[in-house]
């Protein structure tokens, strides 16, 4: 089994609420400014309703793809485990994932995805994704690093991936499962 891990092992401020980090140091010009840069429009108020943090969509960017590969993260998820992707061997791709941060500051955000072959864990990765303000009208985009598909003959078939993305608080803001079927080339 191979495993990636790229997180750090900081322990996680106390949470405060929004409304308690712009009442801080008020007189502090510089702290002020920085807050601003930080937190962009907080007047923009998000739908109550809505989650602090919405995984909007993932899509996997190979340049060879004859067309994008994407994952509508806002319906039904169960979809995406009976019809895999296909990926062509050998190729480079990146994993880009697109969310909104709607009400509170998130911290130490984090993807994790485990790959499985015939119900065996093959693969096990750990992306760092950061810290993030409230943006309820603007999608922040996340790009993992470049990653190679496994290829030869005995690498194709088809793999179940389960994601997550969680923060440092331990909230599970998205879980899903999605399969890929390595082949020998895009159209097999």
């Amino acid at each position: 089994m191979r495993s990636r891990t790229t997180l750090s092992t900081t322990n996680p401020p106390a949470a405060k609420s929004l409304q308690e980090i712009q009442e801080l140091d008020q007189d502090d010009e510089s702290l002020r400014k920085y807050k601003e840069t930080l937190l962009g429009n907080v007047s923009c108020v998000a739908d109550p309703t809505a989650p602090n943090v919405q995984v909007i969509g993932m899509t996997l960017k190979c340049e060879t793809a004859p067309h994008p590969l994407v994952l509508d993260l806002t319906g039904d998820l169960t979809k995406f485990k009976k019809s895999p992707f296909v990926l062509k061997e050998g190729v480079e791709y990146r994993i880009q994932i697109n969310f909104k941060v709607n009400k509170d500051i998130v911290s130490g955000m984090k993807y994790t995805q485990q790959s499985f072959r015939g119900g065996i864990k093959v693969e096990k990765s750990d992306y760092m994704v950061g810290s993030y303000g409230p943006r309820p009208s603007e999608e922040y985009t996340y790009v993992t690093p470049m990653e190679d598909a496994p290829k030869g003959m005995i690498a194709r078939g088809t793999y179940t991936i389960k994601s997550k993305f969680t923060d440092d608080d331990k909230h599970d803001h998205l879980s899903w499962e999605w399969c890929i079927a390595i082949k020998k080339d895009w159209t097999e």
